[in-house]
């Protein structure tokens, strides 16, 4: 199976209509009459990410976000640049890359166009939240966004330590009173809790679906917080957790080579732990 093959049926695989010329799925390095040998996904191919698919012998990588300084320079100076050329990061992924004909291919946009978003779907899968999912309410705009759950009454403190064990975290940020009695529960993940083209739209959705808490990958700083803040001082139930981008979605990416199955003809696929790139004192 070449890899250009395997990449028209993956894309064919979602179901999903978005038009190439408006998407970053792409194959962003490598030959596409090479023939797959064996697959890693991912978040995002970091340097580490980039070391361990060569050890384990990997030709493909399926990566959800972008692969710096390959197509971050495509996408910020639209030509050759020297602080790429020359960056050590730059050359040092290059060497592994042509040394060990690794090709990347950024699957993106397909996923979240998914009749049932992919990255929900595996994430929900890793946290095991399916059947806290709430059901829809009268009149709401936000019916589609299946990321609403209710839990049991607990503490916001509660909440945070169910968190962090769910998506293996050593420490996390929270807006609001630790002690705050919450059961429903909002997960924006990656991007999407900074609104996509409407940046009041987590706030929205918190309100339509009157949600206690939102959990967030990226965020307004200036938006959101102050606005659950004043909402708090009013006497609402409103808190906030912020993940992070990567963790939010990486395990979005671990159970893609499951889903992929019908297309695989017998092709091994690893998963790779991007890793959060925060540390907490």
């Amino acid at each position: 199976m070449k890899i250009k093959d395997f990449i028209r049926d993956l894309l064919e695989l979602t179901g999903a209509d978005v038009p190439e010329e408006r998407s970053c799925d792409k194959l962003i390095l490598g030959d596409p009459e090479a023939e797959v040998k064996k697959i890693v996904t991912t978040f995002m191919v970091t340097l580490p990410v980039l070391q361990k698919a060569a050890e384990l012998g990997a030709n493909l990588i399926i990566s959800h976000e972008p692969t710096l300084f390959f197509e971050m320079r495509r996408l910020m100076f639209k030509e050759k640049d020297d602080f790429s050329e020359n960056n050590p990061v730059y050359l040092a992924m290059k060497e592994l890359l042509e040394k060990h004909q690794i090709a990347i291919f950024r699957f993106h946009d397909h996923m979240h166009a998914e009749a049932k978003d992919g990255i929900y779907r595996s994430l929900e899968k890793e946290i095991g939240w399916e059947e806290l999912i709430m059901p829809p309410k009268m009149h709401s705009s936000y019916n589609h966004f299946g990321g609403c759950y209710e839990f049991p009454e607990m503490t916001l403190r509660e909440l945070a330590e169910l968190v962090k064990e769910k998506f293996h975290m050593d420490g996390l940020r929270i807006v609001g009173d630790p002690e705050m009695k919450v059961s429903r529960v909002g997960l924006l993940v990656g991007g999407g809790s900074q609104g996509l083209g409407d940046p009041f739209s987590p706030i929205k959705i918190m309100e339509e679906r009157d949600l206690h808490v939102i959990i967030c990958g990226e965020i307004h700083e200036l938006l959101t917080p102050p606005f659950i803040r004043n909402m708090e001082a009013l006497g609402y139930r409103r808190a906030m957790i912020i993940i992070g981008h990567e963790r939010s979605e990486e395990f979005g990416m671990k159970y893609l080579g499951e889903w992929m199955a019908p297309i695989l003809q017998g092709t091994e696929v690893v998963f790779l732990d991007s890793g959060d790139p925060f540390s907490y004192l």
